[in-house]
Order: structure tokens, then sequence, then C-alpha cells
């Protein structure tokens, strides 16, 4: 019994830090950029899209797929960094065990 309460007192440990990391998250930002520089997604690491940054030149375009094509490619690459740094501090947290579902 000794055993399962001090398993479960660990548990509630890595339970409080884990929420302390994806609060710390949400303060760390990756960017990404597409076309060249053109269009830069800013991210943070709770995968949420803080800004957008698009070249006047490109803007000025008209060109509109094009544009969009750019915005998408420039979020998911942000996205993905976002992710990845995510899976990087929890993975110092879990001691590099991916843990399905945990993030």
């Amino acid at each position: 019994m000794k055993n399962l309460s001090n398993m479960l007192k660990q548990a509630q440990k890595v339970q409080e830090k884990m929420a302390k990391v994806q609060e710390e998250m949400a303060e760390r930002i990756v960017d990404a950029t597409s076309g060249g520089g053109m269009v830069k997604a800013v991210v943070n690491g709770k995968q949420e899209v803080v800004s957008i940054e698009i070249d006047p030149e490109i803007a000025n375009s008209g060109d509109k797929e094009m544009i969009q094509d750019l915005v998408v490619a420039a979020v998911n690459a942000a996205l993905v960094k976002s992710k990845e740094l995510m899976a990087q501090e929890m993975g110092k947290l879990t001691g590099g065990i991916n843990i399905p579902g945990l993030f």
C-alpha cells in the first residue's frame, strides 16, 4: 500500500510539472516563413497563431491564391516547430519516454 501511495504522489508531482510546462509554453514562440520570407507566421508553444506578416510587395500583387498558399505553408511550418518544441520540453519531463496522448 505504501508503494501505491508513493506512486500516486510521484504521478501528482509529474502532473503538476506538466501543467507548469504547458503554461510556460504559452510564452514561448516560434516562427516560420514561406515564399522566401514573403510570409511569416508566429506561433506559441500551445499551437496558437500569434501573428501573420505578409510582405507588402506580395500583398499588392493581387495573386490571392498564391498568398493563401504561402500563409497556409508558413502556418503549418510554424505549427510543426511548435509541436517539436512541446515534445522536446515534455521529453525532458518524461525522461524521453513517449507517452501517447500526452502531447
